[in-house]
């Protein structure tokens, strides 16, 4: 596996893993990880795909700059990533932040994209709009992590409980995440300025996303969409109806639950998203209307 660094336009670094060879496919981490949590999917879909798995702007190895953590920005990232190696266009998967980027990077960047997967999400804005009493239990870091400055004092010096509590809770096997992978995680997040980029990737999240997807409430996600959702354990599904959100947001779009599966499908059930994904990658494009 090779593992390097891209600078994007605003000199910030992008660290990257690339393995096998063929058309492009870019996978985006969530939080609280890194590309990192590919490790189990990568190595079968690098048979057929040329495919790259970035930290995000501030995560992992990447650079960790003070701005640039809406997702519109994020996404741009990634569309520099892919022409800067040369892989576009690309089937793009993300989990958690990183399918929030993809979402954005469908919008604003189509003629880079093929496919998309979405894996355990709803779209930000529907998410804010939805929430109650009991997803805002569910989603209580979401709040959280939008308070400036004080998670990041609370955090500092214990950032391995935080994360280990996020593991544990947001799993429905959390033992999927091996203690290998909760010490890389671990290594990345203690690096200096890391909790604050990803609680700005939060903040973002609840303001100038916002507003930039408020702005696009009537544009599509053109290419072709397959949504997966962890049916058991961990976090419930963010809106009682993940495929029909959807399918306000995406010209064609499937999906399903995934069974004995929280939140951190790539690591829970890596065989059942190996097979979603290739699968729905072969597929060729339904016809318009």
């Amino acid at each position: 596996m090779i593992r390097d660094v891209v600078s994007v336009r605003d000199k910030t670094r992008i660290h990257y893993r690339r393995l096998g060879q063929g058309p492009g496919m870019v996978l985006l981490h969530g939080y609280p990880q890194t590309g990192h949590m590919w490790r189990k999917v990568m190595p079968a879909f690098a048979e057929r795909f040329t495919v790259v798995a970035p930290d995000l702007r501030g995560y992992g190895d990447s650079d960790r700059p003070i701005r640039g953590y809406d997702k519109r920005s994020m996404a741009a990232d990634i569309a520099d990533l892919v022409q800067a190696l040369g892989i576009q266009p690309v089937a793009l998967i993300g989990h958690d932040r990183g399918a929030r980027v993809a979402h954005r990077f469908a919008l604003d960047h189509p003629a880079l994209l093929t496919r998309l997967v979405l894996l355990d999400i709803a779209p930000t804005y529907d998410v804010f709009a939805r929430t109650d009493q009991v997803s805002a239990r569910a989603r209580w870091h979401w709040f959280f992590h939008q308070l400036p400055d004080l998670p990041e004092a609370l955090t500092a010096g214990r950032e391995e409980i935080y994360l280990r509590y996020m593991y544990r809770t947001s799993a429905y096997n959390p033992a999927a995440i091996e203690e290998e992978a909760v010490q890389e995680y671990v290594r990345c997040f203690r690096q200096p300025g890391a909790m604050r980029a990803a609680f700005d990737d939060y903040r973002a999240g609840a303001t100038i996303d916002l507003e930039h997807d408020g702005a696009d409430r009537d544009k599509k996600v053109a290419a072709p969409t397959l949504v997966l959702w962890g049916e058991a354990g961990g976090r419930r599904p963010q809106v009682a109806d993940m495929l029909g959100v959807w399918k306000e947001r995406c010209a064609q779009v499937v999906g399903h639950a995934v069974p004995g599966s929280g939140h951190f499908i790539p690591e829970e059930q890596p065989a059942a998203v190996i097979e979603a994904v290739l699968r729905f990658v072969g597929e060729p494009p339904k016809a318009g209307p």
